[in-house]
């Protein structure tokens, strides 16, 4: 099988810690390759790079995006950084569960269809995290440092909130906030997160 890939440094460096069977033939950033099945990791923040590529399955990076926006073989995953190196690849696809299966299996790596909703799951989970722990900040509870330190003690998490934020990007952090609050008000993002954002910008 071959597989044509659009990544940035990081997540190339995540998908080739992550492995995948040797079998498979990886083509990296080239607009033109010819392939079996395509991963536009850059998807959610530059646009579709395989964009003439209408009859063969495209794995994109639409954490954000849900597949009622996209084409029919679109098939969405998170791959924020931190993610795509994860055990278990969260997937969301309207259709073409037997092309996954097939993709997934043939690169050796376990997945989990999810809902098409934004954030699947564990990036909901995460960035509600991070949302508490800005919350905490503006309440001057404890530092950045300190609040990072007493969650990976405390729960075994890899990262604290504030590592895993910027690991992921706080614009990614405060779009999909800004988009699951608009049905739910648990998401609303914080004042601190959002001051620290214009910051930044």
């Amino acid at each position: 099988m071959r597989i044509a890939i659009f990544a940035n440094a990081e997540q190339k460096e995540e998908w080739l810690l992550k492995g995948y069977n040797p079998n498979v033939e990886i083509i990296w950033n080239d607009i033109n390759a010819q392939a079996d099945a395509y991963f536009d990791l850059l998807f959610e923040r530059n646009g579709a790079s395989f964009k003439n590529i209408l009859n063969k399955p495209i794995f994109v990076n639409a954490v954000i995006t849900t597949c009622q926006q996209l084409p029919e073989n679109y098939i969405r995953l998170n791959a924020w950084n931190g993610f795509l190196n994860r055990s278990i690849i969260e997937i969301a696809s309207i259709k073409n569960e037997e092309t996954i299966q097939q993709i997934m299996n043939n690169l050796g790596w376990l997945y989990q269809l999810t809902a098409d909703e934004p954030g699947f799951i564990a990036a909901r989970i995460i960035a509600m995290i991070i949302n508490e722990a800005y919350f905490a900040l503006q309440d001057n509870v404890s530092t950045k440092e300190e609040i990072d330190t007493a969650m990976k003690l405390g729960t075994n998490y890899p990262y604290g909130p504030f590592e895993w934020c910027n690991k992921i990007g706080l614009p990614n952090i405060y779009l999909l906030l800004k988009t699951l609050s608009q049905t739910d008000s648990r998401y609303q993002p914080s004042e601190k997160l959002i001051e620290e954002l214009k910051s930044i910008a």
